[in-house]
């Protein structure tokens, strides 16, 4: 009997020892098994996040989170933010370490210095594709530029060109030339595109117009944007990357020449700064009423539209903002928005492969889905319109980044406010180059007084007084 309950112990030790042992090696392999599954879930499941203010671009950018999931299993969660206090709303998540804080933004160049210097904008490196100089003109490779380095990658832009109404430069050329005598050359539609606002006086002169046709030449002259380039070429605050302190040039002659004949330019357009703007002025044009303008990137879709709809009967024309005559030329202004790393971020690689991402592979659908033009050369095979924006906006100043000049654009508008009344061009100049260069001074500073320079006049036509339209025949000399 004592060795069968010796036995029967020893057995039910050993089923014992090997309970605890299938436990163990259980154990070891779940251990090993979900450590290598969770490692792959970890990677899977990695999410950046992405803040941006335009809500066009909402349908763009989840259209192209998804497609970037489907190849690197990273999820980008894009959240739309006021643009009030845009910058100071992502320092405050960074800081806190919230939850949503972005790992890539999307901002427009003029901010890149506040960002930069709050730590909010990580220097790219070298494999970025803003180093690429195929991808990006020189106008966008500065936009990011501060302190020698870039500081985001271009991705999409804003800038001014003249807008032109085709079908009537075609008509004026036909009845022209229908009733030149044989011995004249004939003129064409693209000798029509004017390239100098000295041309399109010319052409008022020489050339009868369409029925429908009010005005020659306007465009919105309450608004800098639309404005600048007629001292643009002249004028310096910053620098090329707009962010050197040293280099503020704003007063001297040719900039002093310049706001004298855009005076001048009054006399024959008088336009009402209180009446127009630029919605105002792009209806006319829509209408029929408008010859030449000033316009955005934004009249293309606008104008496509228009036609599709059957609201707008012509074709229409983008070309290189006109210089002002042969002896002062322009240079537009330009806006870049930029794709930005933080430099709170955890996620710094992925932000930067879903940047790469955006500009080298989703930059073609960037206008179709979000009326936005690519700063990416080319991008989708632009039509005609689209790359005489480009095209202008490769010849542009990028607006400046300095903190301490971010009210340089408000003072400026109303320096050409004031001009445009009657206010003394030279003093008007002279006044905003010293305020400006105090402030960044710190103390007064105070310009040498320039001589006015000697501008040769535009042709004589005038317009009747205060309408801004054609004059009939007998006003023509």
């Amino acid at each position: 009997m004592k060795q069968n309950k010796v036995k029967k112990r020893i057995l039910g030790e050993l089923v014992a020892l090997l309970i605890v042992a299938i436990i163990l090696i259980v154990i070891v392999y779940y251990k090993k098994t979900d450590n290598v599954d969770h490692s792959a879930l970890d990677v899977k499941k990695e999410t950046i996040q992405l803040w941006y203010t335009d809500d066009a671009l909402t349908d763009y950018l989840n259209s192209k989170a998804l497609e970037f999931y489907d190849r690197t299993d990273i999820r980008v969660d894009i959240q739309l933010q006021s643009g009030l206090e845009y910058l100071e709303a992502i320092n405050e998540a960074s800081v806190q370490n919230a939850e949503n804080a972005p790992d890539i933004y999307i901002v427009s160049n003029d901010s890149l210095e506040k960002a930069y210097l709050a730590g909010l904008a990580t220097e790219l490196s070298d494999s970025s594709p803003v180093y690429d100089e195929t991808l990006f003109n020189q106008a966008a490779r500065n936009a990011v530029t501060y302190n020698g380095n870039y500081v985001g990658c271009p991705m999409y832009f804003e800038t001014s060109a003249l807008l032109y109404n085709k079908t009537y430069l075609e008509q004026i050329a036909q009845e022209a030339n229908n009733t030149a005598d044989e011995s004249t050359n004939p003129v064409t539609a693209e000798q029509l595109i004017p390239s100098s606002i000295a041309d399109i006086l010319n052409f008022a002169d020489m050339y009868s117009v369409p029925e429908n046709v009010e005005y020659f030449f306007r465009w919105d002259v309450s608004d800098i944007f639309y404005n600048y380039f007629f001292i643009g070429n002249y004028i310096s605050v910053g620098g090329a990357f707009g962010d050197d302190k040293s280099q503020i040039d704003i007063y001297n002659t040719e900039s002093i020449a310049s706001l004298k004949v855009y005076q001048e330019l009054n006399q024959f357009f008088s336009i009402d700064t209180k009446e127009t703007n630029y919605d105002t002025i792009m209806q006319e044009f829509q209408e029929g009423k408008t010859i030449y303008t000033i316009a955005t990137s934004d009249c293309i879709r606008k104008l496509d539209e228009a036609t599709q709809n059957g609201t707008f009967a012509y074709e229409y024309g983008v070309a290189k903002l006109p210089d002002i005559n042969q002896e002062l030329t322009t240079r537009g202004m330009s806006v870049t928005n930029a794709l930005v790393i933080n430099g709170y971020s955890q996620h710094k690689k992925a932000a930067e492969h879903f940047l790469e991402y955006i500009v080298t592979d989703a930059s073609a659908d960037l206008y179709d889905m979000a009326g936005k033009l690519s700063a990416v050369n080319a991008a989708g095979k632009m039509d005609a319109h689209s790359a005489a924006f480009l095209q202008n906006y490769s010849a542009s100043v990028p607006i400046p980044k300095m903190l301490e000049t971010s009210n340089f654009w408000v003072e400026l508008e109303i320096c050409f406010a004031k001009v445009w009344g009657g206010a003394d061009a030279n003093t008007q100049i002279r006044q905003l180059s010293e305020q400006i260069k105090t402030q960044l001074a710190g103390e007064v500073v105070t310009e040498v007084a320039i001589e006015d320079p000697q501008v040769e006049l535009l042709p004589a036509v005038e317009y009747e007084e205060g309408t801004g339209e054609l004059p009939d025949e007998s006003a023509v000399e």
